[in-house]
């Protein structure tokens, strides 16, 4: 018999996460490591349950996560939006709920790049009157 599990796709800043959603009893694992040993800071852990604490789903599923790309504030971003995605295609009514609470939302904040001249993306060089 096959496993039943949905999938969402989650990108923040340079971090793509691809998240699988199975009937479980709670357990996170992120690129083959539990939650608490993946994100060493309490804030991102949180940022990646948000969604399953709203829709109180926390215990409901087993999360397998995969992410490259970024740092730890951009993956538990990511994360946040693929799980939020998978839980929309898992039970499309949680979709109102979770567009209220702004998961549904790709954060569309990206690095400005560097101009040439200036030192960094709006950074110039000290001016000088004399």
């Amino acid at each position: 018999m096959a496993i039943t599990q949905n999938y969402g796709t989650g990108r923040r800043k340079s971090s793509v996460a691809r998240v699988f959603l199975r009937k479980g009893s709670g357990k996170i694992t992120v690129n083959d490591r539990p939650l608490d040993e993946f994100f060493g800071r309490e804030t991102a852990r949180m940022i990646v349950r948000q969604p399953l604490e709203l829709t109180q789903n926390t215990e409901t599923f087993d999360i397998l996560v995969t992410t490259t790309g970024g740092g730890t504030t951009g993956q538990a971003g990511a994360i946040r939006l693929g799980i939020a995605r998978a839980l929309v295609e898992y039970d499309e009514t949680l979709k109102i709920e979770l567009r209220k609470a702004g998961f549904m939302t790709r954060d569309a904040r990206e690095v400005e790049r560097k101009k040439v001249g200036l030192h960094k993306a709006r950074r110039a060089t000290q001016f000088s009157k004399r």
